[in-house]
């Protein structure tokens, strides 16, 4: 896909979050009781911190087509150009353990705290949230059932978790917003979406805007003063990177975010457990696949043709295609791992040029030599060899074995949920709502400083 083409779908990604923006606004004004305001609630910011997320992508790529214009990148490929093959992250299974005090928990003494949570996980500028979930003191775990995949994910991926409170009151009423109505970047993205923008903060331009940092992951917008309904602030954050994958539950320390004054506190233990699953495309797909001649000795002037598989952690060689395409026992396993050397030979009068595959295993080194008919065959399997090796270094612990990805299942419903937001969101603007006096006409909030700021450095660079 070529920077222009990531450029317009990335636009299209920002004004439909923009949009679903907008419309969780008007959502959240027409809403008459809190579970539809909390969910709407929750929604604002998941877009919010989307939109954030997109614009930094965008961002980085201008960056990209400007160092290209200019020709700060160099052609010469080096060692150090190879880049490891993309996989999938799996967090599921998430459970974080309160610590309420004993005369709260034990003998439901005090005042009844509760508060409306989610989790939102962040992976470069992919963006999924949780469902929401009620907390009081008769819960010793916040459980949430999710199972978040993230797609083409590289080896070098952080992923941020994390875990927003809002303090739920019976009462549910609130105050109508200022008359002021603005409607600032929804309508301004469309399919001329950069002359759009452009405009956009020419009209903004009396709002100001703070310094963008190259790479900088920007935390959620914060609401404008006059926004509606319930708040969610954060209330504990981690990153995960691939040192904290593994099959099993792992327990990953809480940076806290709130003081026990905060109305939306609640006792967290200061940890949270959950599974991390990885799956690099090089462990779950054939890599390459073709005919080759193999030698297993040095010593040896024994050739043998095959017709061979390369998948996973092995260079599976098998007598027939027949057999390889039922996946039959090989009749030589050729081992792959992290430190395999491969190599390839000068060429030679009756064989040509030989690939060299050298694997320690055990205190010992397992060698063979390969070859094929042509030299650009031998070429092509030198170089995905390479590149297999480099994916197994780089994805560690994630290649010692496949990891299985439970895939997530429909969602159980959830009392508070009322149907699909998204397709509340989508039909809130044709249904006639008739909304009480005090919520005439509701204001859209301008956006926020960072999104201006991160709009006004993007077209500072263009």
């Amino acid at each position: 896909m070529t920077d222009e083409t990531q450029e317009d779908d990335v636009l299209q990604q920002i004004e439909r979050e923009v949009r679903m923006r907008e419309g969780a606004y008007k959502l959240l004004a027409a809403c008459s009781n809190r579970d539809q305001a909390l969910e709407a609630s929750k929604s604002l910011l998941t877009c919010n911190t989307r939109v954030l997320a997109l614009l930094s992508q965008l961002q980085k790529i201008r960056r990209a087509q400007i160092l290209q214009r200019v020709g700060s990148r160099s052609d010469h490929k080096t060692s150090e150009d190879v880049l490891p093959c993309t996989g999938r992250v799996s967090l599921s299974d998430l459970r974080i353990p309160l610590l309420w005090k004993d005369s709260e928990y034990f003998k439901n003494k005090g005042e009844l705290h509760r508060c409306a949570v989610f989790c939102l996980l962040q992976c470069g500028a992919d963006i999924h949230d949780s469902d929401l979930v009620m907390v009081d003191r008769t819960l010793t775990d916040i459980c949430f059932e999710d199972t978040i995949i993230f797609n083409n994910v590289g080896p070098d991926f952080r992923l941020r978790v994390e875990l927003y409170s809002s303090c739920t009151v019976e009462d549910f009423s609130w105050g109508g917003p200022s008359p002021r109505k603005i409607s600032f970047l929804g309508g301004s993205l469309g399919r001329s979406s950069s002359k759009k923008i452009r405009s956009a903060l020419e009209s903004a331009a009396a709002c100001g805007g703070g310094d963008v940092r190259p790479g900088h992951m920007y935390p959620p917008l914060p609401f404008h003063n006059s926004a509606l309904g319930p708040k969610f602030n954060l209330l504990a954050h981690t990153t995960l990177r691939i040192e904290h994958v593994r099959e099993g539950f792992k327990t990953h320390d809480l940076m806290l975010s709130a003081t026990e004054d905060c109305p939306y506190w609640l006792p967290l233990f200061g940890s949270m457990c959950c599974r991390l699953i990885a799956q690099p495309v090089c462990m779950i797909q054939p890599v390459i696949s073709g005919q080759l001649q193999v030698k297993p000795e040095e010593d040896s002037d024994d050739w043998e043709d095959f017709e061979c598989v390369l998948k996973g952690q092995n260079l599976l060689c098998y007598q027939t295609e027949e057999e390889l395409e039922c996946e039959d026992k090989p009749l030589v396993v050729i081992p792959i791992r992290k430190d395999t050397r491969v190599g390839v030979s000068e060429a030679e009068p009756v064989h040509g040029q030989h690939i060299f595959i050298s694997t320690p295993l055990q205190g010992n080194n397992i060698n063979y030599t390969v070859t094929s008919c042509s030299t650009d065959n031998i070429q092509r399997w030198n170089k995905t060899l390479q590149q297999h090796v480099c994916n197994l270094r780089h994805w560690k612990q994630c290649c010692d074995h496949v990891m299985k990805i439970e895939m997530p299942s429909s969602k159980k419903s959830n009392p508070l949920k009322q149907g699909s937001l998204y397709h509340e969101i989508g039909s809130a603007a044709q249904a006639e709502v008739t909304p009480s006096p005090a919520r005439e006409n509701p204001a859209v909030p301008d956006l926020s400083d960072e999104i201006r700021s991160s709009l006004s450095s993007y077209y500072k660079e263009s």
